[in-house]
């Protein structure tokens, strides 16, 4: 059996206030295997960000801990990739120096010394993944939004992260720019089998690049009420799944979460959903 490359024990995060404490999310169980996408959806402060953060080690947890190939989680590492909704490249560097700097980060990080020309066949290999190497030269006020966020993707990947964490890497971009970085990112992820956990707000999203959705309960104490197991079929076209009725079921079944079950739930039982021990 597949011993998991994420794991998430009785998560929990209180912060203290005036009266005593708050607690923002608590008792949050999650299991993650190598090269499986998944989309944590829920409403506005169900605590989706901050499983993202204790994850990435950006916060540490109050209760319970997270594990990523057999290690705790003590703080960010370079196991550990995370793209943002706004790009975050320096602004001062070009999208060839952007991804440069990442892989220079790794090789001292993992203590290696890497030769100019394998640095640059590298660099290139992972904007040639997220079809940007025509703008190698560019810095990141010449170039779209959407071109942007496709540089962040490959300065994450070129990490060559254990988990690639993606909060809402799509949600500040135009309709057709962000179903071209969906398609990529499908494409990528077929390639590289990464295990990626992303938040999102949009349903269809969710639907089409995920293996499994974990729909999250409104806070305090937020928690995972729900999680749908998406057997679609990979390769996934979009506009092949409009009709599919195994799409338009998993759709309804978030979608009846989010709009009628999503305050302090209790697992639905439904024949395509796994029950959260």
């Amino acid at each position: 059996m597949q011993k998991p490359l994420l794991e998430l024990t009785q998560l929990g995060m209180r912060y203290p206030v005036a009266t005593g404490e708050f607690v923002a999310l608590k008792d949050v169980n999650l299991t993650v295997n190598k090269g499986e996408f998944i989309s944590l959806i829920g409403h506005s402060g169900c605590g989706k960000s901050t499983v993202l953060d204790l994850i990435a080690g950006l916060q540490m947890p109050t209760d319970g801990g997270v594990i990523v190939s057999n290690k705790e989680v003590a703080g960010p590492g370079p196991d550990r990739a995370v793209v943002f909704q706004h790009h975050a490249l320096l602004p001062w560097l070009t999208v060839y120096q952007n991804v440069e700097l990442a892989l220079k980060q790794v090789a001292i990080h993992q203590k290696q010394k890497v030769s100019k020309t394998l640095l640059n066949q590298q660099v290139m290999h992972y904007l040639e993944l997220v079809q940007m190497t025509h703008a190698s030269d560019k810095k990141p006020d010449e170039i779209s939004g959407g071109m942007k966020q496709r540089v962040g993707i490959a300065r994450a990947l070129a990490m060559q992260p254990n988990v690639l964490l993606m909060d809402e890497p799509f949600g500040a971009l135009d309709a057709l720019t962000r179903a071209h970085l969906q398609d990529a990112l499908m494409a990528i992820q077929t390639e590289l089998n990464n295990t990626i956990i992303m938040i999102t707000h949009d349903v269809d999203e969710a639907v089409l690049l995920s293996d499994r959705i974990v729909m999250m309960s409104n806070g305090p104490a937020a928690t995972i009420g729900q999680v749908l197991a998406v057997d679609l079929p990979r390769p996934r076209n979009r506009v092949s799944l409009s009709n599919n009725e195994g799409y338009q079921y998993l759709r309804q079944q978030v979608l009846q979460f989010l709009y009628e079950k999503h305050c302090k739930v209790k697992p639905m039982t439904q024949p395509r959903t796994q029950e959260v021990a």
